[in-house]
């Protein structure tokens, strides 16, 4: 692939009779043109010498035709050795100065036909080779047009032999014009040949950068592909680790945490030091952290990689957030926060993961009274939305997020510049999970946040997930009966 990008680029680099490949490309198709024409000239030959029969003896015209067709055969041979041959084993130059010669010969093969159609007195031979100079000069100049110098090489000799031919009749009568119309009608054909040359060098032009553009692609989709296959091998990887290293880490993580609480509480004895009281409540408050942290990781890591599987059920997000509410009072209570709520009446239960719900709401409100100084208030509002869905939302009078930084806290280990002048403890994780949950739920996260006005977070849950209410079933009128009879009796 390196080397096929390396080609085209050399070949669109520098166009024209320079490029080695543009020349080998136009030798190519000049050596497939001249084997492709042979059997309509050597007919055309053949042809030609029976009606120059008509005013020459036959031995001179077999003469004749014996060295056009040994010249025709001489280029035929060179262009099917020159196909033959592997690229790298074509000398541009030396191929072109071959060719250049072969067509030099047809040309004078040509043109001898004034030489044998010396001293023929018939106004009819006068027209009838210039026929055949005019036709010769537009076949050669059609198979040539690739090289150029072939083609002067081969309209030469046939200008040669018009002036030649044309020369004892133009001192006899004045014949001038149709000299000087045969020579400017071989001087069209060179021109003609420049342009078809110009045309297939464009050509060969536009196919080189194709080339190129369709080799860069490939290595693009190569350079993608492995890509994406260390993507793939790094993400499982990363499972793997994951699934290993969590049963290993909270494996003697529930040894720590139960000896240290043991500890703490002093359940066999009271210490004989009592700063290793507040040792114990050190290690017991460290690894809870740390437990804390590798469950948002997993969690974090199964929401990334689409493993989270999501237990739905009929759930009532109004109960969901006083519930959450209710485990967070002490702690807002501790912090001087206020929290109140906003809750429209008669919201239908909603079909979703109860737990993903209340993992949700604890990492909003923990993280609204967590940023909240003394004295402020967090407010929570359940309803519904415009298209039928339910939302909730959680706003504080906090400090507020820069908007530069919302993108990084949104991101995997963000900390905003608050939460590290206030070295309030947190990973950075808790956002994403969030939103990961709520997508997962086919809703919208949004959050809002302005400096000194407070932190707004707006959970969306889309209208299908909404359960309506089924409505009263019709009792039959046998079943009403016995109803009455009962409420009768």
């Amino acid at each position: 692939m390196a080397n096929r990008l390396r080609e085209a680029r050399e070949r669109l680099s520098s166009a024209g009779a320079g490029n080695v490949n543009f020349d080998i490309e136009l030798l190519r198709l000049y050596a497939e043109g001249r084997l492709a024409a042979i059997v309509p000239q050597i007919m055309l030959c053949q042809a030609i010498g029976a009606m120059t029969t008509l005013w020459v003896p036959t031995l001179v015209v077999l003469v004749w035709l014996c060295f056009t067709l040994s010249a025709l055969a001489l280029a035929c041979l060179l262009a099917r050795r020159f196909l033959k041959l592997d690229r790298s084993e074509r000398d541009a130059r030396a191929w072109y100065a071959r060719f250049t010669f072969a067509e030099a010969v047809n040309g004078v093969a040509w043109a001898s036909l004034a030489l044998v159609m010396t001293g023929v007195n018939d106004h009819w031979a006068t027209t009838y080779v210039m026929v055949v100079f005019m036709l010769a000069a537009g076949i050669h100049t059609v198979v040539a047009a690739f090289v150029p110098a072939a083609v002067f090489a081969v309209l030469t000799p046939l200008a040669a032999g018009v002036v030649f031919y044309m020369a004892p009749t133009t001192l006899q009568g004045p014949v001038a014009p149709l000299t000087l119309l045969a020579c400017s009608t071989l001087l069209y054909f060179a021109i003609l040949a420049r342009r078809i040359y110009a045309s297939h060098v464009d050509s060969l032009a536009l196919q080189a950068e194709k080339d190129m553009l369709i080799a860069e692609l490939e290595q693009a989709k190569a350079i993608s592909d492995e890509a994406r296959r260390r993507a793939e091998e790094a993400s499982l990887a990363k499972s793997r680790f994951l699934a290993t290293m969590s049963h290993e880490l909270r494996t003697p993580l529930n040894a720590i945490l139960g000896f240290s609480e043991v500890m703490k509480n002093e359940l066999f004895g009271a210490h004989a030091v009592a700063a290793y009281r507040d040792y114990s409540n050190d290690i017991h408050s460290s690894g809870a952290h740390l437990l804390t942290l590798i469950n948002e990781i997993l969690d974090l890591s199964r929401v990334e990689a689409g493993r989270y599987e999501l237990q739905e059920e009929s759930v009532s997000l109004p109960g969901v957030i006083e519930d959450c509410m209710r485990l967070l009072t002490l702690r807002a209570r501790k912090r001087e926060v206020t929290m109140t709520d906003v809750v429209e009446p008669n919201m239908p239960r909603i079909w979703a993961d109860e737990r993903a719900l209340r993992q949700i709401a604890l990492n909003l409100l923990t993280n609204a009274i967590k940023f909240t100084p003394p004295g402020g208030q967090v407010t929570v509002k359940v309803g519904w939305t415009r298209v039928g869905g339910q939302y909730f939302s959680v706003k504080d009078t906090g400090p507020g997020i820069p908007q530069e930084e919302i993108p990084i806290i949104m991101s995997s280990f963000g900390r905003g510049s608050m939460a590290q002048k206030n070295a309030d403890e947190g990973t950075g994780l808790g956002l994403p999970i969030v939103k990961g949950l709520v997508e997962l739920h086919g809703g919208k996260f949004t959050l809002r946040s302005k400096l000194r006005e407070g932190t707004e977070v707006l959970v969306i849950l889309p209208p299908e997930r909404v359960m309506n209410s089924l409505p009263q079933m019709e009792l039959p009128r046998s079943a009403e009966r016995r109803q009455g009879l009962r409420g009768a009796a």
